[in-house]
């Protein structure tokens, strides 16, 4: 029953931006830590960022000072802000939740993705 449902993504100029959401719904002990990865064409699913319960958080170089990522604990949600948006950021992004759907075991769940694709 645990869901991720990401929202946000669309067609934006280079040095636009984008703000992508996700949101975590189902029986849930607690969440770890969630993330954004991301897939291009033709490449590896990469992690874009991620954001612990405690709000420690971690970027891919490609992105660091561009993007932002968050967290609403309360509400299980992630966000992520993409600014100054590249054409290599092109990619369909994922979210990805670290969580204790079962007491005693944390196991990875991820969102359908939203395309995001950064072009003039």
């Amino acid at each position: 029953q645990v869901q991720l449902v990401e929202s946000g993504g669309g067609l934006v100029q280079p040095g636009g931006s984008l703000r992508l959401s996700c949101a975590v719904s189902g029986r849930i002990f607690s969440i770890k830590a969630m993330g954004w990865y991301r897939q291009a064409p033709g490449k590896r699913r990469e992690l874009v960022a991620r954001i612990t319960v405690g709000g420690r958080t971690d970027y891919v170089d490609s992105v660091k000072g561009r993007f932002t990522i968050s967290g609403d604990n309360a509400k299980n949600t992630v966000n992520l802000q993409m600014n100054s948006l590249k054409p290599e950021d092109t990619a369909v992004y994922f979210c990805n939740a670290d969580l204790y759907a079962v007491l005693g075991r944390s196991d990875d769940y991820w969102g359908q993705g939203t395309q995001v694709t950064v072009s003039s």
